[in-house]
């Protein structure tokens, strides 16, 4: 007698990772396949006004975003902060030196998209009246001598076009990109996907690969003093009329 078929089992639910542009969480999607092979990871790009909402509403688990975001109802872990950069054709003035600051852009007329990811609260330049869609628009109208544009260095490497270049701006504020997800999220997936980004080892505990707490000014202090006290000890002279050696001793004369 044939058995019955196996009854087709539910494919496990994926673990779903927004990430907005210029972000990169392919080195990480890589480690996720080597010790979640039976739990696939899906990759969602957003756009940078979205990301949030979207992991507020559900829609993904996890998202790599740019900070300043609205982030109420979810915990962040910054990650890392990209520099800033400007976006120039070839051929323009500013790309004679190596690095910027913004007063080298007081004069220039600047490119400054809806999707704006740097939120400067003192942009240097002269705004332009008209602000394209995207910062891949803004991309555009800079190769047609408009303006310039300042962003974070990815996303001038995202967008990237043979006729222009980019210069970092060395006192712009830089760009934080953060990993969120929700309050109380608290799910094995959710907190094995957080240890990746953070380095710890598979099987390790929670927080065992986390950095160390930094130490105060006077706990630093306090750990010298510590030090210089035992290198004293160890290297104080013996007391008068103690013996150093392990030799006999010589007779008097």
């Amino acid at each position: 007698m044939t058995s019955p078929p196996a009854p087709d089992l539910p494919a496990p639910p994926a673990l779903r990772l927004a990430y907005v542009p210029g972000a990169t969480p392919a080195k990480w999607a890589r480690t996720w396949a080597e010790r979640r092979p039976g739990v696939p990871l899906e990759l969602r790009p957003v756009a940078a006004a979205e990301a949030a909402d979207a992991l507020r509403a559900g829609a993904v688990d996890l998202a790599l975003l740019r900070l300043p975001a609205r982030t109420s109802g979810l915990a962040v872990i910054p990650l890392y902060e990209e520099t800033t950069v400007a976006v120039a054709p070839k051929d323009h003035v500013v790309t004679a030196a190596d690095e910027l600051t913004a007063a080298d852009l007081a004069d220039e007329p600047v490119l400054v998209p809806l999707d704006d990811a740097l939120h400067w609260a003192d942009p240097p330049g002269t705004p332009i009246e008209h602000r394209p869609e995207t910062t891949e628009d803004a991309v555009e109208l800079v190769a047609t001598g408009l303006g310039l544009l300042v962003v974070p260095q990815s996303l001038a490497r995202l967008y990237h076009r043979k006729d222009l270049t980019y210069r970092p701006i060395t006192d712009a504020p830089p760009s934080p990109v953060a990993l969120a997800f929700r309050e109380g999220d608290r799910r094995a997936d959710v907190e094995e996907f957080i240890g990746i980004v953070r380095g710890r080892r598979e099987g390790s505990s929670r927080g065992a690969a986390d950095p160390a707490p930094k130490r105060t000014a006077r706990e630093k202090t306090l750990a010298k003093q510590a030090a210089r006290a035992a290198a004293g000890k160890k290297a104080a002279p013996p007391k008068p009329g103690r013996r150093t050696g392990g030799g006999p001793r010589r007779g008097r004369r």
